[in-house]
């Protein structure tokens, strides 16, 4: 978008209070007994539509009133770049603005998507405040200069870009479902087998173990995986690191195929308990660091996918969490905890079943999430396009 000396015909340049409101209506959550309560963590990065929310007596503390059509802005922390258009009434965090568009300056069903754009974006972030939660003052925002087009533009490019949304909004329903029917098929599936047995996870073991505490680096004898290296039921090796080690020790540490891993301490209690399966993808002669707890078990008896499978099920996480122990600020798991845990045992052929299915729904997930992707992109594209002759 060029600067304003040199706007195609009908483009003007205003300031951003002229073309939005700070509607700043508090009100205590006492006072707002039945109206839905929308915080940031309720916000879905990069979506317009909120898709969840609280309660008023989940909070203190003075809120912000909101209204159907109004644009909840998180202003702490833009870079995750919470915004959404409200379709009810009710309140939300002091740490969001409420902006009301001036439709005699741009369009209600414009701004939003104006807010969205990068030119917005680098504006929003250059002028935040703070190094830990960097936070959007209004009174900076509220001078900022932006070029539009006339309201028969905005009209024309925002009409494209809902539906563009609408779309976007339908897949990530498909991309909800999908991943709740994955979430309940395990249990769903092992209740009506008839051939299932309920046994310990020590009973399937044939170690268990710490990790090393020797420091990793950049470079070393041997990678070693660490909390972060354990992500959303895979092994990570985005941020690998390296140790040296004396051979006696590399063969206690030393990872296998089909070993998994579960993170046993941190600040944070819901990543106590995460876990992965060693795979191919694993560099040879890996091993793990001493905040993970390495379980070997009797393949003849139980995939490794299959245990990950339920230790990540929120049945068993349930059920881990009683053995977590808190000190020093630190959430705490050990081998004991671990090894009384019950899980379901089904014969092998019904394990391999349900991985078959699951992995067929990742599939359909995987491709889901593509599509999503590749309608952002086109919305973005659109959006740039579109204002780019300015």
């Amino acid at each position: 978008m060029s600067n304003k000396t040199a706007l195609s015909e009908g483009w003007k340049t205003y300031r951003f209070d002229q073309m939005a409101e700070n509607i700043n209506e508090r009100v205590l959550p006492a006072d707002a007994e039945g109206l839905p309560y929308v915080g940031l963590e309720h916000l879905d990065s990069e979506s317009l539509k909120i898709r969840r929310w609280g309660s008023p007596d989940e909070v203190e503390a003075q809120k912000l009133r909101f209204y159907l059509g109004d644009i909840i802005f998180g202003k702490r922390r833009y870079y995750q770049k919470k915004l959404a258009v409200a379709d009810f009434d009710g309140i939300c965090s002091a740490h969001a603005m409420v902006l009301r568009a001036k439709s005699d300056v741009v369009l209600p069903k414009f701004l939003p998507f104006f807010m969205q754009s990068e030119v917005f974006f680098e504006r929003a972030i250059a002028i935040s405040v703070g190094s830990l939660s960097p936070t959007i003052n209004w009174t900076a925002l509220a001078r900022q200069e932006f070029p539009l087009p006339p309201l028969d533009e905005q009209c024309r490019i925002a009409e494209i870009l809902w539906a563009t949304e609408e779309a976007i909004e339908g897949w990530l329903t498909v991309s909800e479902q999908l991943s709740d029917f994955r979430g309940r098929l395990p249990t769903e599936k092992l209740r009506s087998g008839s051939e299932k047995q309920i046994v310990s996870v020590d009973d399937i073991l044939i170690d268990i173990q710490y990790g090393s505490s020797v420091a990793a680096f950049e470079t070393g004898q041997f990678p070693i995986l660490r909390i972060p290296n354990v992500l959303n039921g895979e092994v990570d090796l985005a941020d690998l690191k390296w140790i040296d080690l004396p051979g006696a020790d590399f063969d206690r540490y030393a990872l296998r195929e089909g070993d998994i891993l579960i993170v046993r301490t941190n600040g944070n209690p819901d990543y106590v308990g995460r876990s992965a399966v060693v795979d191919q993808t694993v560099p040879a002669r890996s091993v793990f660091a001493s905040y993970l707890i390495r379980l070997q078990i009797d393949q003849s008896r139980i995939r490794p996918d299959y245990l990950r499978e339920i230790i990540n099920s929120p049945e068993f996480r349930r059920s881990l969490r009683g053995e977590i122990k808190s000190s020093a600020g630190n959430y705490n798991l050990n081998t004991k905890g671990i090894k009384r845990q019950k899980i379901t045992l089904p014969p092998i052929d019904i394990q391999d079943q349900l991985l078959v299915d699951l992995k067929l729904i990742d599939q359909q997930i995987k491709l889901v999430k593509t599509n999503i992707e590749n309608l952002r992109s086109i919305k973005k594209r659109v959006f740039l396009e579109s204002i780019g002759n300015a």
